[in-house]
């Protein structure tokens, strides 16, 4: 018996060294790579910006890879889909955390999904770098963190810069219509109150809420047009513009404020403008991450943007890439700068690595503000013309419009 219980005690200390030592490889194996675990919308209305902000991150670390990584170690990005939804967004920033043990996360969409991936990234201890959720909530002093970075525009920058383009129009009647969510709340009490002191003569003279991918506009189009507005603010997104621009065409909407529009949330962006093709309402105002036709007036910015323009357009293999490809691409750039800064993968050490940074992006140079984790994104802005040399129309004349005078 007593031997019989010496074997098996020492079959389990041999089992367990084991079991030991191949967690122990594991570890190792795990650490030769830096895991991005990678939420993002890649189902739904919201897929058509979510996919090409992975697709662009995706170029970066191919590019990063292929030169022999950082600090020894290649990057792998580990994607789910977020849904554009925040419990979903929570979900999967969980699993990418506890089952697949990321170094960072990077991505989110929806201004709904940042917050809450914010909250975990802090509760985690793991570095998040937002990409698209533009709400001013993610980095207000109350729940900014060390843990949350953004390298998107907010609602505050793009809010300000549709006002400033409305103050130039000759009308007096404004209107607006936004997704009842953070994002179009926030982007709407930014644009009206820019507004207000650029043009007190101007009237914000209705405002509809419809709900966040709302299927029918329909009752809100005709509501807002018997307010008679001369000229319309909207923050409808996505596939949902897609979906809003058909119906508002057919009910005569822009005919009837003379185009007097201006979508923000990338309304102006090649996807929205690939989605509607010949039915994209011309003469309307627009932003998106990056434009076909945009070139910079630096010289040396200009010859940066045509190389990153070139390269994407191999990297994706398609004749017009999509403008939010920039924006994945961006997002990692930083990111990888300030692991390389820190010389580590410390959460807080890249974060601190990452305050104040100064790079040279695809869209010219951009700093990483050290007191909200902010960048100072701009954005491009532009009129739809129609394109002989395109099957969809395009921004002309294209205007970058720099964040930075904006956020303060």
């Amino acid at each position: 018996m007593k031997y019989a219980a010496k074997n098996i005690i020492s079959c389990l200390i041999t089992t367990a060294s084991i079991s030991l030592g191949l967690s122990a490889g594991n570890m190792v194996m795990a650490q030769e790579k830096i895991k991005i675990g990678f939420p993002m919308a890649l189902s739904g209305s919201s897929a058509q910006f979510g996919e090409p902000i992975l697709k662009g991150a995706q170029m970066y670390v191919d590019e990063i890879n292929a030169k022999g990584g950082v600090l020894g170690k290649k990057f792998e990005i580990i994607s789910r889909d977020s849904k554009a939804k925040p419990d979903e967004a929570v979900r999967v920033a969980r699993e990418l955390i506890g089952r697949e043990k990321v170094n960072f996360l990077v991505g989110s969409f929806t201004s709904g999904e940042g917050p809450a991936i914010s909250e975990i990234a802090k509760e985690a201890k793991v570095l998040f770098v937002a990409l698209a959720p533009k709400t001013d909530r993610l980095t207000a002093p109350d729940a900014l963190h060390p843990y949350v970075f953004r390298t998107s525009a907010n609602t505050t920058t793009e809010g300000r810069a549709a006002a400033a383009i409305v103050a130039r129009w000759k009308v007096k009647r404004i209107a607006t219509i936004a997704p009842n969510f953070a994002y179009g709340q926030d982007a709407v009490t930014a644009f009206v109150a820019a507004l207000k002191k650029l043009r007190p003569d101007m009237e914000i003279v209705d405002q509809q809420w419809p709900k966040i991918n709302e299927g029918d506009y329909s009752p809100f189009i005709t509501a807002q047009l018997g307010k008679k507005p001369e000229g319309v603010f909207s923050v409808i997104c996505c596939g949902n513009f897609t979906a809003f621009a058909k119906q508002a065409t057919g009910l005569g909407y822009f005919k009837t404020i003379n185009n007097n529009f201006i979508n923000v949330a990338e309304g102006g962006s090649l996807e929205s403008m690939q989605a509607l093709g010949a039915e994209y309402p011309l003469g309307i105002w627009g932003n998106a991450a990056d434009a076909l036709n945009f070139v910079p007036t630096d010289p040396a910015v200009a010859k940066v943007h045509a190389d990153f323009q070139a390269r994407v357009k191999a990297y994706t293999k398609l004749q017009y890439p999509p403008s939010w490809v920039v924006s994945g691409y961006i997002g990692m750039q930083f990111l990888t700068e300030g692991i390389k800064k820190a010389n580590s993968l410390d959460p807080l050490k890249v974060g601190e690595a990452m305050k104040g940074m100064e790079l040279m992006t695809p869209l010219g140079k951009m700093t990483m503000r050290a007191k909200d984790h902010q960048l100072t994104r701009g954005m491009v802005w532009g009129k739809s013309v129609a394109s002989k040399d395109h099957p969809f129309p395009i921004l002309s004349p294209v205007e970058y419009i720099d964040a930075t005078p904006l956020m303060d």
